[in-house]
């Protein structure tokens, strides 16, 4: 992806180049599979292009996913050539421009986000790249005049099985194209795949290793200048004075622009820009929540335990249950605010004339940009262009497209092409953060150490009524719940409870959304659960899923290849978890040791398995997504944690958010298996399991149980060692 396209330029390329191109139409009754020509002329023409074969015999894939690293650049055209029979060398990608035309077919939305990619696009690409391959072998059948049934497409040639000549796709692409385009092709058994099942070099590395790719911060436009914001230091604080004469002044600032997010200086170059800003010497007031601090913030997340919630779900007699005579345990968890922290900082480059705006911007989810667009400039949806760069990290921030009205509203003023670029402290104090999350947990136990009950009560802030209040369920958040309320565990009463907190404090999705407290709290909870039945965690695990099969065998296997019951160094434990998220499952067993004299946790080895599903695309990739979840993961649960003062963010920079460090990374082992029926998702789900795997290893090693993150030595000092009764 060295260049970016618009729409426009693709559509023209594929239009009027020689070869055959293959679209996906969206009507009233779904998706339509045509040929690029077909109706290109008609008022509704509006595709979503998928392939392109060449008369040079190249293969260009479209890609409608966001690349922020996962690989989806590489996994989707590898869908497409293999059920194409192309030559994996053969095979080129872009990235699609932002329209409703590139939407995703099952969330009805342009973006990325939800391990969604390869669910939600393998039926559609395999069914055009089939077509494809079919309307080739029909073409070479009537080059030679022979039967269809003699002919075998197979890396990028169709070869006449009788006589053994060949022609390749790119000869034969121009015949294909005047064909009618199949409406129920074949698709390959997977017994057939040559390429889906392997791990060829990935498409966007050797741009990425040029340094030829384009990221957010890296787009140039002919006449831009560059834009800083003076931001309030605190929650709703409104600036009492500025100098905006003196700003104005400073070589190379061109304008001072005062805004609802803050005071925009524009000049033309960076550096120019932030010395304007910081000639601005703005007074702020103390804004609407002076009082808010670290202190109370927890202290609002523990009152609202006490209130009452709404019932996410219920079923049996719970509340009853713990109540009652049986065993009960009952604890309470405290989780922080986190930030996303993305290597590429936050940014956008725009373009707003009088009847045309142009979005460059590394974003997931290009239909909430173009939708903003719209609202800033007040132009229609045909006269706003949005090109996506590769992202340098997503994790659900560059899901929120507030952050792109600073470039539209400064373009819009001023005439010129506007680009801004976070800075570090500002991408941190800024963010929209993952909740922090409070919750009380109770479970009951009978004699036997079998679970009778679970009641969970989670205070968390709403994600989803700012973002899509449409998804809100009863006024439940699905977001704060979710991990909970479809648990594969099989709890005979199960009460879920929902209490919505509000603060000022804005927050988003964040890998693996909810899951990523609920799991948490629910598998060191399911720990503390086993310790009071004085049963073996995993086994207790193993009970609780019965009928179960595909979590039961993910469990052995990663309890197998840690080698759970094997001997450990005096300090040294295993701890594990187990996670179903976003169609997926993944164990992690974590090795660890504590110093017991400084309270530092060393993670020396994180052992996975993941199950997700029968088709596993790119082994290699897949084994890396769970390894970088695995790491982010591991560095919120033992490092990371946003701070507040004086009614806004104290946080500023890596100093006071440290992140792991690869020294601190441990050795990661990742076991593929192939159990579950449906496929699931990959990029989301190995993140929840790890930080309770690592907190249960510490228990096991310590007898300190750890219910706040994160789990710095000073939290591990000072937590009690706890004696079974």
């Amino acid at each position: 992806m060295k260049t970016l396209l618009t729409r426009r330029e693709w559509l023209k390329q594929s239009l009027t180049g020689a070869g055959l191109t293959l679209v996906l139409t969206l009507t009233p009754f779904g998706y339509k599979l045509t040929k690029a020509e077909e109706g290109k002329d008609g008022p509704s023409f509006s595709p979503s292009v998928w392939l392109r074969i060449s008369p040079d015999n190249t293969v260009t894939a479209v890609i409608n996913k966001a690349e922020m690293g996962q690989g989806v650049s590489t996994s989707l055209p590898m869908i497409i050539a293999e059920e194409l029979e192309a030559d994996w060398q053969q095979i080129r990608f872009v990235q699609s421009p932002a329209g409703p035309q590139y939407i995703d077919p099952e969330s009805g939305m342009q973006s990325t986000g939800g391990s969604n990619s390869i669910r939600h696009m393998v039926r559609p690409l395999r069914q055009a790249a089939a077509a494809a391959r079919e309307m080739l072998v029909e073409a070479a059948a009537r080059s030679w005049g022979v039967p269809k049934g003699d002919c075998q497409a197979l890396l990028g040639r169709v070869k006449n099985v009788q006589s053994g000549r060949s022609l390749t796709y790119g000869q034969l692409s121009e015949k294909a194209s005047q064909l009618p385009v199949p409406p129920n092709p074949v698709l390959k058994k997977e017994k057939e795949f040559r390429l889906i099942g392997t791990s060829p070099g990935r498409l966007d590395i050797p741009d990425k290793v040029a340094g030829t790719a384009v990221f957010g911060m890296d787009v140039m436009v002919p006449g831009m200048v560059y834009g800083t914001l003076a931001r309030p230091p605190a929650y709703g604080a409104k600036a009492l004075s500025f100098d905006r004469e003196k700003a104005e002044k400073t070589p190379g600032v061109l304008k001072v622009l005062p805004s609802e997010r803050g005071i925009i200086v524009l000049a033309d170059g960076q550096e120019a820009a932030w010395k304007g800003r910081e000639a601005l010497g703005v007074r702020w007031d103390k804004g609407l929540h002076p009082d808010l601090n670290n202190e109370t913030v927890e202290r609002d997340f523990l009152d609202h335990l006490q209130k009452k919630g709404l019932v996410a779900k219920e079923e049996g007699q719970a509340r009853k249950i713990v109540s009652g005579p049986d065993r009960k345990i009952e604890s309470v968890y405290v989780l922080p605010y986190l930030a996303h922290a993305t290597m590429e900082p936050i940014g956008c480059t725009a373009r707003v004339t009088a009847d045309r705006c142009d979005l460059w911007v590394s974003t997931q989810n290009q239909t909430r940009a173009l939708e903003l667009a719209a609202k800033v400039t007040g132009l229609k949806s045909e006269q706003i262009h949005c090109q996506t760069t590769y992202l340098g990290g997503g994790f659900g921030r560059r899901g929120d497209v507030a952050y792109m009205a600073e470039a539209l509203l400064a373009s819009k003023a001023v005439g010129k092409p506007v680009k801004i670029i976070w800075t570090r402290e500002e991408d941190l104090q800024n963010d929209v953060y993952r909740p922090g999350n409070c919750c009380r947990i109770a479970g009951a136990l009978d004699g036997q150490g079998r679970l009778l009950a679970w009641s969970h009560k989670v205070v968390v802030p709403s994600i989803f009524e700012r973002f899509a209040p449409q998804r809100m369920e009863k006024g439940i958040d699905p977001a704060a719940v979710n991990g909970i309320v479809n648990l594969d565990y099989e709890i005979p009463n199960l009460y879920v409870e929902y209490v919505k907190m509000d603060n000022p404090i804005p927050v988003g999705f964040w890998r693996s959304v909810g899951n990523s407290h609920n799991g948490f709290t629910v598998e060191s909870f399911m720990d503390e659960l086993a310790w009071t039945a004085k049963k073996d965690p995993l086994e207790f695990r193993l009970e609780l899923l019965k009928n179960h099969l595909p979590a039961r065998k993910l469990l052995e296997l990663a309890a197998d290849k840690a080698g759970w019951n094997r001997p450990l160094k005096k300090g040294q434990a295993l701890g594990l978890a187990y996670c179903f998220a976003y169609g997926s499952r993944v164990v992690h067993v974590a090795e660890v040791s504590v110093n017991e004299k400084d309270g530092k946790i060393t993670v020396h080895k994180v052992t996975s398995a993941v199950d997700c599903g029968p088709l596993n695309v790119h082994p290699a990739g897949l084994k890396a997504q769970v390894v970088g979840a695995a790491i982010m993961g591991l560095s919120a649960a033992l490092k990371e944690k946003i701070d507040f003062e004086k009614g806004g963010v104290s946080t500023a920079n890596f100093h006071n958010y440290p992140e792991l460090s690869l020294s601190e990374a441990p050795d990661c082992e990742v076991h593929i298996l192939r159990n579950q029926a449906t496929p699931g998702g990959v990029g989301e789900p190995g993140l929840p399991p790890v930080a309770p795997a690592v907190a249960n290893a510490v228990f096991a090693a310590t007898g300190k149980r750890i219910r706040r993150l994160p789990m710095t030595p000073a939290e591990v000092l000072k937590a009690p060692k706890e004696v079974r009764s």
